[in-house]
């Protein structure tokens, strides 16, 4: 399935705008539940809410080639589970600032990969936008961006392989955007995510015994959690992710993953409007060059004469 309308950078940043309201929810689960619990639960509620849809989504898969379904795989046990958690795994060594740090690599994987396997090419031009947003992206991930460190190799190697993850899951989802529907592409997602996120519990301390264990305990939320992960899981999950589909049939990974950085920018509103927190000079300035790049992005591609990022072109172009 095709989609030959005009480019949707604006809808890929729209939608992942609403992750930065991720936040809202997942902090107070975070005070009551353990990280796992919540990963799987989010797939969980997902995907029985998908269930209508499940059939539909794997004959789609069943009728695609072998690229499209590694694709979906991918995306579903990569992008969707094991990134997730990696990069939670990565806070665990108590550093939060070099998972911070390394997922800023993430438009950077994207764009070699988008290269690679989508062949799509980019202007000099499209660093004009790339290098001001990585940019504010780093002012605002930190209050003092002069002081920052990287220092600890596993938790690094953790973070890498979350972005790496993650900006496969950015191409990739590209590349299944143009053979399935949306709602298909996400259905498959979840669908995939579930049972991954459940092995991992499984086989988690080696033992059949201890994973149903730590399977059965991730299920016991609590009446008082159960709203909170409903809308964790319908908002920056189901609703978010259809909409990124959507988006990604007509925009080019390399510039959809600049589009991805409305996230960090939506997370600091988030938290400076409602969770009470502050920010310094230099973080409002990230901010700022965030929205500007993303917006002056998305304008140049839908309405510009020079478009930065060509769809399947074969080189970078001068």
């Amino acid at each position: 399935m095709t989609d030959s309308g005009r480019d949707r950078t604006w809808l890929v940043a729209i939608a992942t705008a609403m992750w930065g309201t991720d936040a809202l929810w997942r902090m107070p689960l975070a005070t009551s539940l353990p990280s796992t619990t919540v990963v799987l639960c989010e797939h969980l509620i997902v995907t029985v809410l998908l269930a209508p849809l499940l059939p539909r989504a794997w004959r789609a898969f069943a009728r695609c080639g072998g690229k499209q379904r590694a694709a979906a795989l991918v995306i579903g046990a990569g992008t969707s589970a094991l990134a997730t958690l990696m990069f939670t795994a990565a806070f665990g060594y108590g550093d939060p600032v070099t998972p911070v740090v390394l997922q800023k690599l993430q438009p950077v994987f994207a764009a070699v990969a988008s290269f690679l396997l989508l062949r799509e090419g980019f202007r000099r031009g499209y660093l004009v936008f790339a290098v001001p947003a990585l940019a504010g992206a780093w002012l605002l991930a930190f209050p003092d961006p002069t002081q920052v460190s990287v220092a600890r190799l596993m938790p690094a190697l953790l973070a890498l392989g979350a972005a790496a993850l993650w900006a496969a899951g950015t191409v990739l989802g590209r590349l299944l955007s143009r053979e399935l529907a949306p709602m298909e592409v996400t259905t498959l997602r979840y669908s995939v995510g579930l049972p991954t996120v459940a092995l991992v519990l499984l086989l988690r301390d080696g033992s059949i015994t201890e994973g149903l264990s730590n399977i059965g305990g991730a299920l016991a939320v609590g009446w008082a959690n159960l709203g909170g992960l409903l809308l964790l899981a319908l908002i920056p999950g189901l609703l978010a992710l259809s909409l990124y589909y959507l988006g990604l049939r007509t925009t080019p990974a390399a510039r959809a993953t600049l589009a991805e950085l409305s996230f960090p920018a939506t997370a600091a509103i988030v938290g400076v409007g409602v969770l009470g927190e502050t920010l310094t000079g230099t973080q409002w300035i990230g901010f700022v060059l965030l929205v500007v790049m993303i917006t002056a992005l998305g304008w140049n591609e839908r309405a510009g004469s020079r478009k930065v990022v060509q769809p399947e072109a074969a080189l970078v172009r001068g």
